[in-house]
């Protein structure tokens, strides 16, 4: 698994906590030399910057890893409601942002989601897994040879579920993620497209996707059994 940038380089202990039990690689970066000197052989695989009123000296970290050569991608920012406006101006620095404090089910899911997307984006051929393909340049997916009819919505959740099978998500988080931050639908809208998808792969292949009971939606089988 490729190694994260992860700034300060003694982050907090939720943040080091949940990227430890999530199983992601990481390395401390302190200061912007750092991201030249303590870069990894096959290069960072993305990086989180966590502000923590770290002012100027946060900035000019997230200046360094994306102003390169080869710019550190993808990167996550956590930053608090109140500096939100320092954003403005800014987005070509970093790819995606979590309110601090964050809950820790929200920031795996937005970490795992960033990275799946920009594998998907460097591969720029296809998710597979088992009789399922989705090409991610024509968004056309296919079940066992069979082509599927899916409007951009259904597709695009599926891409996102099938992006890490195994992996739960609340509906909650299928509503940011998929639809986003700004749609106000309710949870069924998550249910009629889960609903719909499966009828749309046969009875054969419905249980691809697997009801979580309480919780939400898991695309192919659990990672532990």
């Amino acid at each position: 698994m490729a190694v994260l940038a992860i700034y300060p380089a003694d982050p907090t202990p939720e943040l080091a906590q949940l990227l430890d039990l999530s199983g992601f690689v990481w390395k401390g970066v302190s200061q912007p030399n750092d991201v030249e000197n303590l870069e990894p052989d096959e290069g960072w695989g993305g990086a989180i910057l966590h502000l923590r009123d770290k002012g100027d000296a946060g900035w000019a970290m997230l200046r360094a890893l994306r102003k390169r050569d080869v710019p550190v991608s993808p990167l996550l920012l956590l930053i608090r409601g109140n500096e939100l406006q320092e954003l403005d101006m800014r987005d070509e620095l970093f790819d995606d942002f979590c309110l601090d404090p964050f809950h820790p089910r929200e920031l795996e899911a937005r970490i795992r989601h960033m990275l799946a997307s920009s594998m998907d984006a460097g591969a720029g051929e296809r998710i597979e897994y088992g009789p399922l393909v989705l090409d991610l340049e024509t968004y056309e997916a296919a079940v066992d040879g069979r082509p599927l009819d899916l409007t951009f919505m259904e597709y695009e959740l599926l891409r996102f579920l099938a992006a890490t099978p195994g992996r739960v998500f609340t509906r909650e988080i299928l509503l940011n993620r998929v639809w986003g931050y700004e749609y106000y639908g309710g949870a069924r809208t998550v249910d009629v497209h889960v609903r719909r998808l499966r009828a749309k792969f046969g009875e054969e292949y419905a249980g691809l996707i697997h009801t979580v009971r309480s919780v939400g939606y898991r695309f192919g089988q659990a990672r532990r059994r």
